[in-house]
């Protein structure tokens, strides 16, 4: 029978964490030397490299991403049996740190996260919105356990990462009450020369979109480009143009937002994925919310995750 040194595994997950040897010296109080020690004995013990060099820095490799994860959870599950042990309250809550592209709408992200808040199991969400290069930057660093967006990840990226098709849904065309009640006479060619309020250029969703006009001879009038889709839902509102959505989570949007439907085009696909630094998804959240998505949200089977960028 092999044994795990849980020391090492100790040492290794606080490098990880912190960013550096030194940096976990100082909060473990164990001189920098030993540390690095102690790492190469457990990565001889596991067979595996779990950094690589990267300038004067230190970057996981997809095996160590796969094992800080996993220690994660030891360690978690070491302080709950200290706490049972003292008769505390057993904390078992998961912490899952998830990153949300401006561009996909909120009630989205929120179908998509919609296992998670209903696991008997407390999980402890924190969610942080922001342009999908920033927060691929913080997944690399293990910031984020996922980025959830509406496109997969750029294959020029410096890190790996894999991408995990969600769902892929068809659009519904809103706008305010009075447009609406307009332009769903003679949909979709009553879209030809209305004004509109599109996706910004080079996303999926306006690809598709340009192709899906193109075949029905529409040129819309754009009047905005948006990147962030609940200001995008602000301007329809207030009567501006239409606005496609994707199918996932519309009705609620059209509630909240006083929209109502003008038609839908099951051809013009928009996609969401789950971005992730790891092959083999170990983050039970994670697991949760793609298999949830993939047999619940799914308009087509799902796929092989790719993935991008170098390891």
């Amino acid at each position: 029978m092999e044994w795990l040194n849980y020391h090492h595994l100790r040492y290794f997950w606080a490098v990880a964490s912190e960013g550096s040897v030194r940096k976990a010296s100082a909060k473990l109080r164990v001189s920098e030397p030993s540390i690095s020690a102690q790492i190469q004995v457990l990565q001889i013990a596991l067979g595996a490299k779990l950094f690589r060099r990267s300038g004067r820095g230190l970057l996981l490799t997809e095996t160590g991403r796969m094992v800080y994860n996993l220690a994660a959870e030891i360690f978690s599950l070491g302080d709950e049996l200290v706490s049972a042990l003292r008769g505390l309250p057993v904390q078992q809550e998961i912490r899952f740190n998830v990153g949300l592209a401006d561009s996909v709408p909120k009630l989205v992200a929120q179908e998509i996260l919609r296992p998670v808040f209903k696991s008997p199991r407390p999980i402890h969400v924190i969610c942080l919105e922001g342009k999908v290069d920033d927060l691929l930057a913080q997944l690399a660093t293990l910031r984020l356990d996922i980025v959830l967006a509406d496109e997969p990840a750029s294959t020029s990226l410096k890190v790996r990462t894999f991408n995990h098709l969600l769902c892929s849904c068809g659009v519904t065309f809103c706008a305010a009450p009075t447009l609406a009640r307009r332009l769903r006479k003679g949909f979709p060619r009553s879209l030809h020369e209305a004004p509109a309020l599109l996706p910004t250029q080079n996303t999926n969703l306006r690809r598709s979109l340009e192709k899906w006009f193109r075949t029905h001879g529409i040129v819309p009038r754009i009047v905005g480009e948006f990147e962030d889709a609940a200001m995008a839902m602000v301007v329809a509102a207030e009567g501006l143009g239409f606005l496609p959505m994707p199918r996932v989570g519309a009705r609620g949007t059209w509630t909240r937002n006083q929209l109502h439907a003008i038609g839908s085009a099951t051809e013009c696909q928009d996609q969401f994925y789950a971005i992730t630094a790891e092959r083999r998804l170990t983050h039970p959240a994670v697991v949760l919310v793609t298999q949830d998505a993939q047999s619940r949200l799914f308009s087509s089977p799902p796929q092989t995750p790719d993935s991008t960028g170098v390891a």
